[in-house]
């Protein structure tokens, strides 16, 4: 061996060992954080874009989700009431003791509902009911002065009541335990019976009992080892109580259950998408090259593509989306197309190869290719919608990496000439393009454009959009069944649709906490009910603004304790000892502060209620006018301060414009809907993407141009534009509205379906290029994308399968036009010929 071909021999060797080292080290790097907590994103919430202009709307959004999502529920459901009580004890003791959850209350521990009066005792005089205060002040009129006597005689004759109670003692007029009794403690239909939260529905024959049972999860609910657990935790009680108990049916809902669901389709859809799109390009490329060491290099290539490219995902962002994972295996037929041209040009040199010539060969090619996709993919991460900066991440890093592995590694691989050459495949792909680039080729090309563009335009005006995230992120429907029967059982309706209230004090909070129940308040006063929210849940609730307690001590002073000697004969005349009389005469008259929140946060029994208070907020908040449902008063440069929630009870259809119009008149207050919210930033995306996408076609056409001129770049350019318009027009034509998802998959249609034009143009530049093969990898490119891409049409999510259906027709039409932007000097050159235009680009 002289010594040119020792040092060649040194390179090709380095290259290889250079190649490998990466392939471990991205490999070691995906299984070392594989290894530990699994960093697959199952939280659908986490694939949304951020839609509040105001930042502290998305923390209460996070809050909620927070504080609900590690709460499981479960409802056992029985026409037996005495079998659905014991199943419920059986199911609680069985998942406490499998560990896998945190805690699992059945049977509720005893409560002293004392503890309850107990904190609001020491400020009784400041808490009053807005009956009792309209009692004390009625408004345009004078106060009733038998009023006191009345309360009085109704407090000390009435029945004894159950819940929460006062001692007669510390509150004799029973304004406290009024107010006690309107606190949101049970805003459901459940009831305590035998120390369990039991609902009944239904009469007669059909009456049945339901029992609620709440666990707590020791992780988080996103956690592929949390979900595990509590599916066989589960599923392992579920069939013991179906042998004790076979009359009794189990309902569960909470986030865990979601995730798990999610996390278990998408596992299939990668399993499904990714072994169909081996075995079917497999057995095209077997097919086409008869060729295994081919086939093996050219995943090869692919698998580098895909390893480094999940490898720089996870490094970048940390988790790898349910998106992002399942489009990485569709990622498989485009990062295979730049082996599959580099092996047609091997094929087609036949004893001449040499694989450095080869690279520089096809180089050009791949370049442009590489430009067009790397365009459409840039495109989505300008989009701030995490999931799709996840997947143009992924796709970026490789196809980048599929690109550099052709024209680096490749030539060091495949060193020897081919022994063999399937002529009689790229003979018949010849034959096939010389006819097929008679029809449309030439002036042919834009009398055929012109045809589609006609046939387009009935279809561009049937054009519907429907940009509902619930369309596009799909839950399991048993789920939901299950989540809507333990709704039903419990009462309460809402918990996605809130309002955020803000103040640069927790007393400014309250306050318009409390503007804003008034409002709630009277939407359910009014005829009719369809406006009416059915009760709310609020902070100010439990703690009263300073103002209100300082009022409604006031009116207590002026209406009350203004004659306190007369009052003292009252109590007296009605059967109060001295001493209980003068004990609470001077409780009144003892300074005492307001209560307040940090007060109520202090008490254990507030726990299940504290997500109703965010507490401090800083954050840069923007102009309202850009923000949906954006309120006045609740935002400012550098803004700072407090904010807390309240949530209603029922969101409806007919009742959000009313609840949206109330927090445009109040200051500091924001109406939260977060589905509604990205609903309409996918529209406002879905608009723009309509010019992202123009925009990025003149782009390309200049890039083309750059390339082959003015004239070739235009006849390029054209077979994407057409299918573009083909695939609006078929959508159209077929009643299917369009999404964000649509148009995205537009713009990578853009970006690969003008690899097939470029493919057969930089063919007919090549010196003696059989453009027999080159059709024949353009087809196979072409075929493999589809079958990748297209699997995505069957998708169980929507967004997915949108976005699937859109790729998988935009690249047929733009294969099947790719003939157009050939060099009409080239109707059918013989293996060997060069074409002019080839000259002048040499």
């Amino acid at each position: 061996m002289d010594l040119p071909q020792q040092r060649r021999a040194k390179q090709t060797w380095g290259v290889r060992v250079a190649w490998l080292a990466l392939a471990l080290l991205a490999a070691l790097y995906c299984g070392w954080r594989f290894a530990g907590p699994a960093p697959l994103e199952t939280n659908l919430l986490a694939l949304l874009p951020a839609t509040e202009a105001d930042p502290v709307a998305e923390k209460a959004v996070d809050t909620l989700a927070s504080a609900l999502g590690d709460r499981t529920v479960l409802l056992v459901t029985s026409r037996d009431d005495a079998h659905a009580k014991a199943a419920a004890k059986q199911l609680g003791a069985a998942l406490q003791k499998s560990g896998a959850f945190g805690s699992v209350t059945a049977e509720l521990p005893p409560f002293d509902l004392s503890q309850i009066a107990a904190l609001y005792l020491p400020y009784r005089f400041g808490l009053l009911t807005p009956a009792d205060r309209a009692t004390l002040a009625p408004p345009n009129a004078q106060a009733d002065p038998t009023a006191l006597h009345d309360l009085l005689a109704q407090r000390l004759y009435s029945p004894l009541q159950g819940g929460l109670t006062t001692p007669l003692a510390d509150d004799p007029f029973g304004w406290l335990q009024r107010w006690l009794g309107g606190l949101p403690l049970a805003t459901s239909n459940l009831t305590v019976e035998d120390n369990l939260l039991v609902s009944h529905q239904g009469d007669g024959e059909k009456a049945t009992t339901s029992v609620l049972l709440v666990a707590t999860l020791p992780g988080s609910a996103y956690e592929t080892k949390t979900q595990r657990a509590v599916h066989a935790a589960l599923a392992d009680a579920e069939s013991a109580l179906r042998q004790s108990f076979p009359d009794v049916t189990v309902a569960r809902a909470g986030a865990v259950f979601y995730a798990q669901a999610a996390r278990s389709a998408s596992e299939r859809e990668v399993h499904l998408i990714g072994i169909a799109s081996l075995c079917g390009i497999a057995l095209l490329m077997l097919w086409v090259f008869r060729s295994p060491r081919l086939l093996l290099l050219g995943f090869v290539s692919t698998a580098l593509g895909i390893v480094c490219a999940l490898a720089a995902t996870l490094l970048i962002f940390g988790k790898l989306h349910l998106l992002t994972l399942v489009f990485g295996a569709s990622l498989i037929g485009e990062a295979v197309d730049y082996s599959i041209q580099y092996f047609v040009v091997y094929l087609g040199a036949g004893r001449d190869w040499d694989a450095r010539r080869g690279a520089r060969t096809v180089r050009p090619a791949l370049t442009v290719a590489l430009a067009t996709s790397l365009l459409g993919y840039a495109i989505l991460m300008w989009v701030p919608f995490p999931a799709l900066k996840q997947i143009a991440c992924f796709a970026i890093a490789g196809i980048v990496t599929a690109f550099a592995s052709v024209l680096w590694l490749l030539p060091a691989l495949l060193t020897r000439a081919p022994k063999r050459s399937p002529r009689r495949v790229f003979a018949g792909a010849a034959r096939l393009l010389a006819h097929w680039q008679r029809a449309l080729a030439g002036q042919r090309a834009w009398l055929v454009a012109a045809l589609l563009l006609l046939a387009a335009v009935p279809g561009w005006l049937r054009l519907t959009s429907d940009d509902d995230i619930h369309l596009l992120i799909q839950r399991d429907a048993s789920l939901v069944a299950q989540e809507d029967k333990v709704r039903a059982a419990v009462g309460v309706d809402n918990s996605a649709q809130f309002f955020v209230v803000r103040g640069d004090t927790p007393e400014a909070v309250l306050q318009r906490a409390e503007a804003l129940g008034a409002k709630l308040d009277a939407l359910d006063a009014l005829d009719g009910g369809a406006d009416a929210v059915g009760g709310y849940q609020s902070v100010a609730q439990f703690v009263p603004s300073a103002r209100r307690q300082s009022e409604d001590r006031a009116l207590l002073a002026q209406h009350v304790f203004n004659d306190p000697a007369a009052l003292r004969a009252t109590l007296l005349q009605a059967g109060f000892k001295d001493e209980v009389a003068d004990a609470w005469l001077a409780a009144y008259a003892k300074p005492q502060a307001p209560l307040t929140v940090d007060q109520w946060l202090a008490v254990p029994w507030s726990q299940p209620y504290r997500h109703l208070w965010l507490g401090a907020v800083g954050v840069n908040a923007q102009n309202p006018a850009n923000a949906p449902n954006a309120s006045n008063g609740a935002n400012g440069a550098n803004a700072s301060g407090y904010a807390a929630v309240v949530i209603p009870q029922r969101v409806t259809l007919h009742n959000a414009p009313a609840l949206i119009a109330l927090a445009h008149d109040l200051p500091g207050v924001v109406f939260v809907d977060k589905a509604a919210s990205v609903s309409k930033l996918f529209g406002e995306y879905r608009v723009d993407s309509g010019w992202w996408l123009g925009g990025a076609l003149l782009v390309v056409a200049a890039l083309l141009m750059l390339r082959y001129r003015v004239r070739g770049g235009l006849a390029t350019t054209l077979p994407v534009v057409l299918a573009v318009g083909v695939a609006l027009a078929v959508f159209g034509y077929a009643g299917v509205p369009l999404n964000l998802f649509n148009w995205l998959a537009l713009m990578l249609v853009l970006g690969v379906g003008a690899n097939y034009a470029v493919f057969l143009r930089e063919g007919c530049l090549r010196a003696a290029a059989d453009l027999g093969a080159v059709w024949t990898g353009v087809l196979l490119s072409a075929a493999t994308t589809l079958l990748s891409f297209g699997m995505l049409a069957m998708s169980a999510m929507p967004a997915l399968r949108s976005f699937g259906a859109t790729l998988a027709l935009g690249i047929l039409v733009s294969v099947l036009l790719a003939p157009m932007g050939m060099p009409t000097a080239t109707p059918a050159r013989k293996p060997g010929a060069r074409s002019s235009e080839s000259r002048r680009a040499a």
